[in-house]
């Protein structure tokens, strides 16, 4: 919508543009004034019609279309109905007065970097032309109207036309009989074509084609944008850095890199999200940027389980990958990226600084902080203790954890009905459903369409938003907004594996933050080298770096009392923790802008102290200042 017209009432107004005349302007070249409007005919049908104009039966075509034209009335009229209540509906819903928020204004000097205030949002919603399913109906039906005329139009100027027609035939023939070598090479060249427009050969965002994105969302009329994409329009830098865990899957390790920074944060998202969730508010609601703006080297890790299935070995079944639980996630995901991070870290700083090597064998020349939501939170927990108890370095000075998973036990009646169906069809469900995802292109473009109506059309969304909202529980989240987000497109999406949802729901049935439960003793002994899987909420005790635990008052997905009794347990270990409550839904803490959130992130992360290197720097630059004070009172 953009001021009071629709994307599509403007697509059909170009198209009568661009048709030079009307299907009976074509018939009569001397009159002007035709009842019918102008048609959207291609270019080759007005070149045809043009040619034809001055044929000598161009009077009986005329009178022929009119005859058939009033034949066609009701079939239009019937037609037409479901148009005008659908533009009814629209012209209604596009009278609601937009939120009051959008139109507030952040005092963040950051905003310098995007050339207007309204390129904050990633979906970009006041400027986003992409149509809805319902819009593209509306196209359909009209455009297939005129196909109908159309098509009546030449059978009745063929028929009358008998000459023309046996023309046609003789042109068919004619082309029919071309070389092999022409028609050979005219299919290669279209098929050249065909590959190059959707550039979807190779999934890897740092050499994927420029164009293609452009051609796709233009054709399509989809938003296929990446994180890369969302980074670079708006003036940071990025660098895709590719991790392969000992497993052998494919990670996309994202970064905002400040290479000669000695501090550094990893993000990790949750469950069917991706690092877009720390982007997708711009520069003054995102805190990736709001890190980055501070001083420190971000990196945005993303979990195994995207549509794409990237793996080693590339003949891999869609049941051998989807085989994996949340241990996977905290055993070989997060170890995988973290160790990357710490080798470009330490190669980096040597490059900057050569006299580094000394600080490098007695500890890390940088402090690296972790700020994790929902399941990313409880990934975490299990990398810290499993790493301890292997006497292996983690490498983390601080965890921030918001709305961390790892306890369920206090949820709505809806969860724990899903919890024991779950757990009662799994032994059947886990042989027919591998992984939870949209499986083809064309229902995820349905999708991402869908999303675009619940937008335009706010009673609509407000219906979806509501029903969403009963779904999980009462949660408040803007579940609509989410799902309009790019990283839900026809290319990719996050999905969630079966391994995963049992594990939850396992978590949720025994009351306790442990590991994956593989069903039998046995199993368990070849894992874990006990018969019942690792607690990791007992084995708190090996947490040795603070712990700030951030939970919503609104958040009916992870409950308050969940993420408290996380604070309780640790509390009884011995962890320095702290604990901290906003009024916000689960998705609020990635996907809403937030300062006072971002605010206190920020105030944590500087409660990290400083490397040797830097209490070095620290005190040097004081004592500059001081000597030249002392400098200036004696002059």
């Amino acid at each position: 919508m953009h001021n009071g017209v629709s994307s599509f009432n403007e697509f059909i107004h170009e198209l009568s543009v661009d048709s030079d005349t009307s299907s009976l302007e074509y018939s009569s070249g001397e009159d002007s004034d035709g009842p019918l409007p102008p048609s959207p005919s291609s270019q080759s049908s007005r070149l045809s019609w043009a040619s034809t104009s001055a044929s000598s039966e161009n009077h009986w075509t005329e009178w022929i279309t009119f005859i058939l034209w009033w034949l066609m009335f009701p079939v239009r009229i019937l037609l037409w109905i479901p148009q005008y209540i659908i533009s009814l509906f629209y012209k209604r819903s596009s009278r609601i007065p937009a939120s009051p928020r959008r139109h507030q204004h952040s005092s963040r000097p950051r905003i310098s970097k995007t050339n207007s205030s309204k390129d904050h949002d990633v979906p970009n919603r006041t400027t986003d032309r992409r149509r809805g399913v319902i819009e593209d109906l509306h196209l359909a039906i009209e455009i297939g109207i005129e196909a109908i005329f159309d098509f009546f139009h030449k059978a009745t100027h063929l028929l009358l036309s008998p000459s023309e027609a046996f023309a046609i035939l003789l042109s068919w023939f004619s082309s029919s009989s071309r070389s092999p070598k022409e028609n050979h090479g005219e299919v290669a060249y279209d098929e050249t074509v065909q590959t190059a427009t959707l550039g979807d050969t190779d999934p890897s965002p740092t050499e994927r084609p420029v164009e293609s994105p452009t051609r796709l969302y233009n054709s399509m009329n989809t938003d296929t944008r990446t994180c890369q994409d969302v980074i670079t329009e708006l003036g940071y830098p990025y660098e895709a850095i590719r991790v392969i865990t000992s497993d052998g899957y494919v990670l996309v390790l994202e970064r905002i890199p400040r290479r000669d920074a000695r501090k550094a944060v990893f993000l990790q998202h949750g469950v069917l999200d991706s690092s877009m969730g720390w982007v997708s508010n711009g520069v003054v609601g995102s805190p990736a940027f709001a890190a980055y703006d501070q001083g420190y080297d971000v990196f945005l890790g993303n979990f195994r389980g995207l549509v794409s299935r990237d793996h080693v070995n590339k003949n891999i079944s869609s049941k051998e990958f989807w085989r994996y639980s949340i241990n996977e996630h905290g055993t070989e995901d997060i170890p995988a990226m973290i160790e990357k991070i710490h080798e470009i870290k330490t190669t980096e700083l040597k490059l900057c600084q050569p006299n580094i090597d000394e600080e490098i064998n007695q500890e890390e020349p940088y402090k690296l902080c972790a700020i994790c939501h929902s399941l990313g939170g409880a990934a975490i927990l299990m990398y810290v203790i499993t790493r301890k108890i292997k006497e292996k370095p983690h490498r983390l000075s601080r965890l921030i954890l918001l709305s961390p998973a790892g306890f369920h036990e206090d949820s709505n009646l809806g969860f724990t009905i899903v919890e024991y169906i779950f757990l009662f069809i799994s032994p059947v469900l886990a042989r027919i459903v591998p992984a939870f995802y949209i499986p083809t292109r064309f229902f995820r473009m349905l999708l991402n369409k869908l999303a675009r109506d619940f937008h335009n059309y706010p009673a609509l969304g407000g219906l979806v938003q509501t029903l969403m909202s009963y779904v999980v529980g009462g949660d408040s989240s803007n579940w609509v907004g989410v799902l309009g987000l790019p990283h839900y497109n026809m290319n990719d999406m996050p999905a969630v594996s079966f391994r995963v949802a049992q594990h939850l729901a396992q978590i949720k049935h025994t009351g306790k933050f442990r590991m994956y439960d593989y069903g039998s003793r046995s199993a368990n002994m070849e894992v874990y080298g006990s018969p019942e899987p690792l607690d990791l909420g007992e084995s708190y005790k090996f947490i040795d770096v603070p712990v700030d635990l951030v939970a919503g008052r609104n958040d009916k997905v992870i409950r308050s009392s969940m993420v408290k009794k996380h604070y309780n347990v640790m509390r009884d270990a011995e962890v320095d923790v702290s604990f901290n409550e906003f009024e916000y839904a689960h998705l609020d803490f990635t996907f809403s802008h937030r300062e006072e959130l971002l605010r206190y992130v920020m105030s944590r992360l500087l409660l990290v102290k400083q490397t040797p290197v830097q209490q070095r720097q620290t005190s040097q630059k004081g004592m500059k200042l001081k000597k030249k004070k002392k400098e200036g009172t004696v002059v």
